[in-house]
């Protein structure tokens, strides 16, 4: 692979949309995927985080997640579709709205946590997403695990899909991320996020907790921001992808 995407979860976390820590990272970034109203993120956060990722020119995303903000929308729910579809139509509609107040538009959309990591198996749910996305717009990029059933179902309802890899979590040897119930789950060390990155977009690689390698074809790489030195590990993957010769370059519709 030439080129890939890199992106990020923000409008997460209040105080880091405010102090400058989460424009610290954009300088690394390519896209941006922006909570909003599910799991965390109210308008003034939306607002920030597009105004922020317009002066760095990202491409910028809609990142809806299970309105639970009580557990950040990491715990799994079990909602019927039609409540699926209505929650991110209302949270992918809201960013949009606020979007296109500040002159930019959305490019993707990103489920979050474990909305995420159950259509990553539930076809049902992905297709719900997707129908929630698809009342707001088509026109828009679907992201998800690389190798999963969810981008087969965001295809099956009409939507160019991007496939995504992490670099700063764990896999098992499935090609899942491992549960942030584990303490490896998370990549906290700079140096090995980049070279898990590079090895995702060099060789379509990536080693699992067990040590074995699994095949990951992936357009976009993803960091968390909420993860603990995320900047740095923002620095370090961007520097790794370059210096293997990749470009970074954004999602686009």
């Amino acid at each position: 692979m030439t080129h890939i995407d890199l992106n990020c979860d923000m409008g997460e976390m209040l105080g880091a949309v405010f102090d400058g820590t989460q424009e610290s990272l954009m300088p690394s970034l390519t896209s941006v995927n922006i909570a909003c109203g599910g799991h965390a993120g109210d308008a003034n956060t939306m607002k920030a985080t597009v105004e922020q990722a317009l002066r760095w020119h990202l491409a910028i995303g809609a990142h809806p997640g299970y309105a639970d903000r009580a557990n950040f929308g990491r715990l799994e729910l079990h909602l019927l579709p039609e409540a699926v579809v209505d929650s991110v139509f209302e949270q992918v509609r809201a960013l949009a709205d606020i979007a296109t107040g500040c002159g930019a538009g959305l490019t993707h959309v990103k489920p979050h946590g474990a909305l995420y990591n159950q259509a990553v198996k539930d076809r049902a749910l992905a297709r719900a997403i997707a129908d929630g996305v698809d009342r707001w717009n088509r026109n828009v990029v679907l992201v998800g695990l690389a190798g999963s059933k969810m981008l087969d179902a965001f295809r099956e309802a009409g939507f160019q899909t991007a496939a995504e890899a992490f670099a700063d979590r764990r896999y098992e040897p499935d090609g899942t991320l491992r549960s942030r119930k584990f303490d490896d789950a998370l990549i906290r060390d700079p140096a090995e996020a980049g070279r898990q990155a590079s090895s995702i977009a060099a060789r379509g690689k990536v080693v699992a907790c067990n040590g074995a390698e699994v095949a990951v074809d992936a357009q976009t790489i993803c960091i968390h921001g909420d993860t603990p030195g995320a900047p740095e590990i923002a620095r370090a993957v961007a520097h790794a992808l370059r210096q293997a010769g990749i470009e970074l370059r954004p999602l686009s519709r």
